[in-house]
């Protein structure tokens, strides 16, 4: 069994727009890390937020060298972020939070004690979140159908907020993808892990990046990253339109020679090239997609370029 006082924990978390959350994010995680009785290290990620965050993270580094404060040049989206800090991070576990208090950092210590049982990762899982009835319901629909098309198996209801032993993290650091699901390599990698529930509470200050589109993206994201069975659908289609196709054509060609008495007329001819055009044109998005993501890896340019770190001058 592991001792709790020998190891250390380090906490990530992603900011975007999170300038009210910071300080009381930051007073609740040395409040959960002092209860827990580890070391820790505090890395906020500020991904390019036009607000006052990054001034707001400098007086909290100048005053507490537990904490530094890593800034992107622009906004490069919170995987990216999470990926930055976990390259950053020195703990011998990594906490993935979000910067608007919607991942209570209480639950830590739960997460620390299923780590300390051996599991190589602990991840939140959400039994409720406070949302409309319409995302509640959007998001378990895409958990879903995700696990469904996905050849790995990704846990329901499960974000971005886990706890990962030092080896996941390294794990993840070593990939060399840019265009990252984190919650999808942190099952690709195999570890062991177990779920903690618990009930998302609303954002505490403003309103949510998400919304409908972006949900959208995430969802492409997830499925194309994850998923060959989009192909292998319209492959299977393809096939099938193929084999009816030859059975309408010897249809035709029967009834000609038989009867005298092939169809005739535009409609049937309109719907059957209104029908192959759309298969056609879905098949088309489809490989654009997998296209698309292959171009973005080829280029190689890195996940986020850092502006600055921060954290307190130690004499």
């Amino acid at each position: 069994m592991k001792n709790i006082k020998n190891l250390k924990v380090s906490a990530v978390i992603a900011c975007y727009k999170d300038e009210q959350s910071i300080p009381l994010m930051h007073e609740r995680l040395c409040s959960t890390f002092k209860k827990i009785g580890c070391k820790y290290e505090i890395i906020f990620v500020n991904d390019g937020s036009p607000d006052e965050s990054e001034k707001i993270l400098i007086d909290i580094c100048e005053k507490d060298e537990n904490t530094i404060a890593i800034i992107h040049s622009r906004n490069f989206n919170s995987q990216n972020a999470f990926s930055s800090g976990m390259k950053h991070s020195t703990g011998d576990a990594v906490v993935l939070l979000d910067g608007d208090l919607q991942d209570p950092p209480e639950l830590i210590e739960n997460f620390v004690v299923k780590w300390l049982e051996g599991n190589d990762v602990v991840y939140g899982l959400r039994e409720k979140r406070e949302a409309s009835k319409i995302m509640n319901f959007s998001y378990k629909i895409f958990y879903r159908i995700f696990n469904k098309l996905s050849y790995i198996n990704i846990p329901l209801d499960a974000g971005d907020f886990s706890l990962m032993d030092r080896k996941v993290v390294d794990a993840i650091n070593s990939l060399k993808e840019t265009d990252r699901f984190i919650r999808g390599l942190r099952a690709w990698t195999g570890f062991t892990q177990i779920g903690v529930p618990y009930k998302r509470p609303e954002r505490q200050f403003g309103k949510s990046t998400n919304n409908l589109f972006k949900n959208i993206q995430w969802a492409k994201k997830g499925i194309f990253s994850f998923s060959h069975l989009p192909l292998e659908i319209m492959s299977f289609i393809s096939y099938l339109i193929f084999i009816l196709s030859g059975f309408a054509v010897a249809a035709y060609v029967a009834l000609y020679f038989i009867k005298d008495e092939a169809p005739k007329g535009i409609t049937t001819l309109i719907v059957l090239v209104l029908f192959l055009g759309a298969m056609q044109l879905l098949s088309i998005s489809i490989l654009s997609e997998y296209i698309a993501k292959i171009l973005d890896e080829t280029k190689k340019r890195p996940h986020s370029i850092i502006k600055k770190i921060i954290k307190k001058k130690i004499n």
